[in-house]
């Protein structure tokens, strides 16, 4: 995969192969391309984080993370709306 089809700014994770993603709440499942799964792997983990450790979490995090929903949205409103909606 190519990196540069994700932001400059992402320091995640780029992900060679796609995958079929569950959300754990519904239940629905949605095939994700590399860059998709890389990104959402991204939202996850740093919500993650976010919620583990609140103090710790600066501006900046919080700033990438809306980035990542952002970017998500827009390459893919339809898996947006069934894992991350």
């Amino acid at each position: 995969m190519q990196k540069n089809k994700l932001p400059a700014w992402f320091k995640g994770e780029c992900y060679e192969k796609g995958s079929l993603v569950t959300n754990p709440f519904s239940g629905e499942t949605y095939e994700l391309n590399a860059e998709e799964l890389s990104m959402y792997d991204f939202i996850m983990g740093s919500q993650l984080v976010m919620e583990m450790t609140p103090k710790a979490t600066t501006p900046e995090a919080i700033k990438d993370f809306q980035k990542g929903l952002d970017w998500f949205r827009s390459k893919n409103s339809s898996a947006y709306m069934v894992l991350l909606d």
